[in-house]
């Protein structure tokens, strides 16, 4: 029996030893993506799916090629595409900053699949891109956001995430998950007076929005 403490207190005396001096691990640190570190793009790869039947691009299609576009050109050739141009111009202008703080995070994040290196695909995967569809109405929501950016307050560049949400309401299930309506963003400008800057204040907390060269 006294063999069996003497056993046990010696089991608890390394123990003991090895918790004290076991080297502690180096926590790695990841340094945030600042949006200072990560200048205005000047362009994005696209990956361009195939179409279904109808003409729509299947986001489950295989990637037929990859194209380098001007950024500026993919956020006016996204934006009647997710936005609907008929929409009130402050909703338009919410959904243009959204599209460009999107495509800006992904241009520093590509991807690769089928041995193809890009950044977003013209598909619902990301955001739907088609060429040569932009008009002057989108285009003016654009402008009016162009030197301007939606960060998190320590200055993070953060994707801006949306969902369609149900029309002729503020869908309020999308403002707790930092998302918003794009039928919420219409909702809130054409029936609240809301305001660019408002309807991003609205869905997105904690953020900011800064000039940008």
């Amino acid at each position: 029996m006294r063999k069996l403490v003497y056993l046990i207190s010696a089991l608890l005396t390394v123990t003991l030893f090895v918790q004290i001096f076991t080297p502690t691990q180096k926590i790695q640190a990841q340094t945030a993506k600042k949006i200072w570190d990560q200048p205005y793009p000047a362009t994005i790869r696209v990956a361009v799916r195939e179409s279904r039947p109808g003409g729509e691009p299947d986001p489950r299609g295989r990637i037929l090629y990859v194209m380098s576009i001007p950024f500026e050109s993919y956020i006016r050739n996204v934006l009647p595409n997710e936005w609907l141009p008929s929409w009130h111009p402050e909703s338009l202008k919410a959904g243009a900053m959204a599209i460009k703080m999107f495509g800006w995070f992904h241009a520093y994040n590509p991807i690769e699949q089928d041995n193809q290196l890009f950044h977003v695909d013209n598909t619902v995967n990301f955001q739907v891109y088609r060429d040569g569809t932009d008009i002057p109405r989108t285009n003016a929501a654009f402008d009016e956001i162009r030197t301007l950016a939606y960060i998190e307050k320590d200055d993070d560049l953060v994707e801006l995430f949306y969902r369609a949400g149900y029309p002729n309401q503020a869908n309020y299930q999308y403002k707790n998950a930092q998302k918003m309506s794009q039928n919420g963003s219409h909702f809130l400008a054409d029936k609240q007076n809301y305001n660019m800057l408002q309807i991003l204040q609205f869905y997105y907390e904690g953020r900011k929005l800064i000039q940008i060269p």
